[in-house]
């Protein structure tokens, strides 16, 4: 058909939204699906960042790559693991330089033990056999897990602040205290404590007095004079102490030794009896 009647009608225009049914919206905007980032929309590079996995340091992500795959840690595929090893490193290098220098040593040492172990290992100065170049790597590996596992089962037991919280208590008290009542009984025997520990400090004053051996010698032969014989026990008088009873006995044995006095007994076990051994003009 030729003419203006077989022109061809208008195409119809583009929605904004394009109809998509085997995609998945990455977002919604105004409640409206969006399957496409905005050409103008701009992104910080560190606005978003998902960290799958966190390590602590070169050895823990070291010994996650083992255990993950059931490596035995005794006898470590050096290739495999330093694979996997510099792949991480380089995502963290690309993100945080400082975080990566920790990694990047460990790397080194790893490449190292792998290059050793493709060369023909030396001979032991002792004729043994050479020791392998993992040594060090499997022990310094053995010796973090046995203080993770620790620190784990540190970190499982309960935490004030985080699994329980402490009772506390507020007990009011009045202003004014009501003290008790003081029995008898308790006042008497506190009396008693004072005077025990009173004893116990007391103090003795001890005096000298003075004694004279021969003052008393003269004062038994003045009882003596006038009479013909006196009772031994006569001669001592217990009121003035133990003191002077015994000076006087000494008194008494001097002038027997002087034979100024003489000691008699009528029989054995009879009274004692004392005179003087002379007669004074």
């Amino acid at each position: 058909m030729s003419g203006p009647a077989a022109e061809l009608p208008p195409a119809p225009a583009t929605p904004a939204t394009p109809e998509v049914v085997d995609q998945v919206a990455i977002a919604r905007l105004y409640g409206e699906p969006l399957f496409a980032l905005p050409q103008d929309l701009y992104i910080p590079p560190d606005a978003l960042e998902v960290f799958l996995e966190a390590f602590e340091g070169p050895l823990d992500l070291l010994l996650y790559l083992i255990r993950r795959q059931n490596f035995n840690i005794l006898d470590i595929p050096m290739a495999e693991v330093t694979r996997q090893y510099l792949g991480y490193v380089e995502q963290v290098r690309a993100r945080n330089l400082e975080l990566a220098a920790e990694y990047l040593l460990m790397a080194a040492m790893l490449i190292e033990i792998k290059s050793r172990m493709l060369l023909p290992p030396k001979p032991a100065p002792d004729g043994g056999e050479a020791p392998d170049p993992r040594a060090e790597l499997v022990r310094r590996l053995l010796e973090y897990e046995r203080i993770k596992l620790a620190a784990q089962q540190l970190d499982a037991l309960p935490q004030q602040g985080r699994d329980f919280w402490r009772a506390q208590v507020h007990i009011e008290q009045s202003l004014s205290p009501r003290w008790p009542d003081v029995c008898v009984d308790d006042l008497r025997a506190a009396w008693h404590d004072i005077l025990r520990r009173a004893r116990l400090v007391q103090r003795h004053t001890i005096t000298r007095e003075a004694l004279s051996v021969r003052e008393s010698m003269s004062g038994v032969l003045r009882a003596l004079q006038g009479r013909r014989f006196v009772e031994f026990g006569e001669l001592f008088d217990p009121a003035r102490g133990v003191a002077v009873a015994v000076v006087t006995f000494i008194a008494v044995l001097e002038l027997a030794k002087e034979h100024l006095i003489e000691l008699t007994q009528a029989e054995a076990y009879a009274p004692i009896y004392v005179r003087l051994a002379y007669t004074p003009s």
